[in-house]
């Protein structure tokens, strides 16, 4: 199971299922998150304009986020993603919608780290489930 940001999956899922290993990534454990971006995605075939802000601890190493990312490729087009670093933030995001003459905002805040432990748990109780290789993102666990 690996749940870091800015991970290069490719190598893990060619080693795994040549192998027969199952592994699991996620940007985001939390699913709130997971969540968000789902809504997201759902709301983008209605409101075409979006714009990601994301806002993580200074410590954090990658901007954008690997959230961001996965936020992002969710949706139509380029969608510009805006990161801030500042200290004491724990992990924020919201995805900004727009159609004419509106604005639909998705939010999500992780004010704990705690608030990861269910999505590592059902990940933890679902990995014999699935298939030898890598599968990415809790959303295939909560199908």
């Amino acid at each position: 199971m690996i749940g870091t940001s800015g991970f290069d999956t490719s190598a893990v899922d060619a080693h795994a299922r040549e192998h027969g290993v199952r592994c699991f990534y996620a940007p985001n454990f939390a699913l709130g998150a997971v969540l968000m971006m789902r809504f997201a995605a759902d709301a983008s075939r209605h409101l075409p304009r979006a714009e990601i802000v994301e806002l993580h601890d200074e410590a954090k190493r990658d901007a954008p986020s690997g959230t961001a990312r996965a936020t992002a490729e969710r949706l139509p087009g380029e969608t510009p993603i805006h990161s801030v670093r500042l200290p004491g933030l724990v992990a924020h995001q919201e995805v900004l919608l727009a159609g004419h003459g509106e604005l639909l905002t998705i939010r999500h805040d992780t004010f704990s780290r705690e608030a990861f432990v269910p999505g590592v748990l059902l990940a933890l109780e679902r990995l014999h489930e699935l298939p030898p290789g890598l599968t990415v993102g809790l959303e295939a666990l909560l199908e």
